[in-house]
């Protein structure tokens, strides 16, 4: 039976989509692949499949050993372009650090994107299209779904939402790129919509627009609450209180947050984005500017049967990305790496 070694740090940052698509693909390899392979993690050993979820240098210096047993797999969850606007760095570190990460993607004999748009930016860094596989991120149901309307008055007690409040949610680090300058500019137009940003500033000072930020949610308006970092287990909750998932990222790869609020049948607010396309299809409510926003709020809020067609856009994103289809990518995708180095 091939072993395969998980390797990641991301669990050690709290807030972050990375760490919790680590912990969902793991998760579901351990749990729906458990006859197939055997799986590790972080461990010190090599193994037939070492699979890399972050871009540690001690995982760097790892790779030419790891190949001499087996086959390295690297997770593709940033490209140089989707750091700007989360962590503000000095420009030669920058420089460096850019350069290391393509320098770790080149290095593995296989890479895994969770966007498929992404495929096409990997090859601009000359890195072969022949080694770089789709396979999407996926939420278990186990952890993210409906509760019933009573939970929902209790949950909403607990947060101290109103009972009749219309809750329009915004999810993941508080950074320059998420958007949270329009958020809050938007709620301080709909003073009559409670709005909740969950999420915090994980990277600390280093975060890109962290004093800007910083003062603007000190002067936000009171429809708006900020919860800070939120432990992943009390985000069921949270999506489920919420009437719409409201995200206007400016760039993103594919947010868990999204898959979760599906899950929960939370309807789906984006900016129109082209990297949404190919992932989202028509699963979600896309907008270009704060105005769009502010209009497609307004109708979900006060026409029932636009709503209903919200959530119905959900419910499909949601059985799309089923454990099933995802898991059986990433069987498929395993079967390949091994069979090509005969093992």
């Amino acid at each position: 039976m091939p072993t395969i070694n998980m390797l990641s740090s991301a669990d050690k940052v709290k807030g972050q989509g990375v760490g919790s698509a680590y912990l969902e693909q793991v998760d579901l390899v351990q749990n729906g692949l458990n006859k197939e392979y055997k799986v590790v993690i972080n461990k010190r050993v090599r193994t037939d499949i070492m699979h890399y979820h972050t871009i540690d240098f001690k995982h760097y210096l790892s790779v030419p050993f790891a190949k001499k047993k087996g086959v390295t797999v690297g997770y593709v969850h940033f490209l140089p372009e989707t750091i700007e606007g989360s962590i503000k760095l000095p420009n030669f570190i920058k420089k460096i650090f850019y350069k290391y990460i393509i320098s770790f993607y080149n290095s593995m004999d296989y890479l895994v994107t969770v966007n498929p748009n992404f495929i096409t930016k990997l090859e601009a860094y000359n890195i072969d299209r022949k080694k770089i596989t789709y396979i999407p991120n996926f939420v278990s149901t186990e952890k993210f779904h409906n509760i019933s309307n009573e939970d929902k008055c209790i949950a909403k007690k607990k947060l101290k939402i109103e009972k009749d409040a219309f809750v329009v949610l915004g999810v993941g680090q508080i950074q320059t790129r998420k958007g949270v300058m329009d958020f809050i500019d938007i709620a301080k137009k709909m003073p009559e919509v409670q709005f909740v940003w969950a999420g915090g500033f994980s990277f600390g000072n280093i975060t890109d627009g962290y004093k800007e930020l910083k003062i603007s949610m000190e002067n936000a308006p009171k429809n708006i609450l900020f919860t800070g970092i939120v432990e992943r287990d009390l985000m069921n909750d949270i999506y489920n209180v919420s009437n719409v998932l409201f995200m206007p990222s400016y760039n993103e790869l594919f947010p868990m947050s999204i898959l979760e609020a599906m899950n929960t049948y939370t309807p789906i607010l984006l900016r129109d984005l082209e990297l949404y396309e190919d992932i989202l299809f028509d699963y979600y409510i896309k907008e270009h500017d704060n105005e769009g926003f502010i209009s497609a709020i307004e109708k979900l809020k006060n026409d029932s049967s636009y709503y209903e067609q919200a959530k119905e856009k959900a419910i499909r994103g949601h059985n799309f990305y089923s454990r099933e289809n995802v898991l059986s990518m990433w069987k498929i995708f395993y079967e390949k790496v091994c069979r090509v180095k005969g093992r």
